[in-house]
Formats: C-alpha cells, structure tokens, sequence
C-alpha cells in the first residue's frame, strides 16, 4: 500500500488523542512529510487550535461526512485523523457502509489506528473493541500514554496485548510525561512545542525541556514509522 490513512483512536475521552495528534503533526512538518490533518470535534478542536489551516474538519453529523477523509487521499499520500471521543460507532458504521477492506485496497491505502491507553480499564476495552471489529484489516500502535504513571499493571499481561503483538503484528510506543506547567504554558498560547522553542519568550531551561521530549516523542514515532507514514518511493 503505498498511502496510509492513521487514525487517533479511542473511544474513551482524555487519554491523549489530541495531544498526540498536535505533536504527530508538528512532527510531520519538521520532517517535511506531506499531509493532511483532520479533526472530528467541531466544538473543541484542540488540533485546529494548534495547526489552524492546517487542520479541516469531518462532519460526523453529516451521513457522507467521514468522505472527506477518504478523499483527502486523492491528494496527499497521509491523513491523519484526531477521532473524538465517543466516536467509535460512528466510525465502525462508516466502515461497515463502504466496506472497508475491499476499499483500502482499491485505493492502495494502509489503515493504522494509533490508540492511546491509560491506566484505565476502559481505555483498553476500547483496543478490544477494535481488534474485535477489524481484526487485521489495519494495523495498530499501542501508545502508552504516561502522563499518570509508567506502569500499565491491567495492560501488561491482557489476552488482547498478547493477540495485538503475535497476531496482528502491532507495535507499542510511549509518550512520556510532559511537565504540567509546559502543558499549560503551549496551551494558553496556542503554541506547538516547535514553535515555543522558537518563540524566544521561552526560559531556556524549559526550553531544553521541551527538546528533550520533543526527541524522545520523535524517536517513538520513528520506532514506528513503518505503520504510520507512507512507504518511500
């Protein structure tokens, strides 16, 4: 397949869909990775606030509204898509309309779900959910998110961890801690952690920070590059 289509991906809100969705982008512009960016949250985009034109909306409400996102592939060989919370139905009714395995593979497109977990059981019933439905249809990237702990005591020796990494060949990665008052410092000035490193109004102390996360962010998404950017030609 030679374009991917990754969606954030997780049912359950506030596990660092959007969060990973603001740096993922921001990672794609540093590398020169051609895009497009796609947010489902009218109401509250965190990717549009962060990305602004960058980002274009899907209407979920609208019954031809996730179209867009398979369209948005006639132009770029990546999408990305920042699914909202509570989205997951909508997304698997979608899939079920346009019966999607023979449609990815007439479009030449790879489908990962990029699905971040908590410490929550919800957050992993929703990888379940998933794994149920489309089976190896997609690939998948487990993102531990470690924003509350580093450990993932109900993850690590689940049936569905052991089916993802033997069965269906995912792959895990982990976002790191990033210090609260640096959250909230990006977040009042909508600024990506590039662009604050860049600002110049930044301490330098946080601004090393904000690097070294940045890096440790950029090597886990690279560990994983092979199921979230399109195969080089």
């Amino acid at each position: 397949m030679t374009k991917h289509l990754d969606l954030i991906f997780n049912g359950k809100g506030g596990v660092g869909k959007s969060f990973f969705a603001v740096n993922f982008v921001q990672y794609l512009k540093d590398k020169n990775v051609p895009f497009t960016a796609c947010d489902c949250d009218n109401e509250n985009s965190t990717l549009k606030r962060f990305h602004g034109e960058d980002v274009v909306f899907l209407d979920l409400s609208h019954p031809r509204g996730l179209d867009a996102m398979i369209h948005a592939l006639d132009k770029t060989d990546l999408v990305v898509v920042d699914c909202r919370a509570a989205s997951t139905d909508a997304f698997f009714n979608y899939f079920d309309e346009i019966d999607l395995q023979p449609t990815l593979k007439d479009l030449s497109v790879a489908l990962t779900l990029v699905m971040p977990i908590n410490q929550e059981a919800d957050s992993i019933d929703q990888l379940q959910r998933a794994t149920d439905k489309l089976k190896n249809t997609c690939s998948y990237v487990v993102l531990r998110n470690t924003v509350h702990s580093e450990n993932f005591p109900l993850f690590e020796n689940t049936v569905i961890r052991k089916r993802l990494l033997k069965e269906l060949g995912a792959k895990e990665i982990t976002m790191s801690k990033l210090q609260p008052w640096l959250v909230e410092e990006l977040s009042h000035k909508n600024l990506t952690i590039t662009a604050a490193v860049a600002d110049g109004h930044t301490h330098l102390l946080d601004r090393r920070r904000l690097q070294t996360w940045q890096r440790k962010f950029y090597g886990q998404v690279e560990s994983a590059a092979d199921l979230l950017l399109p195969i080089k030609t």
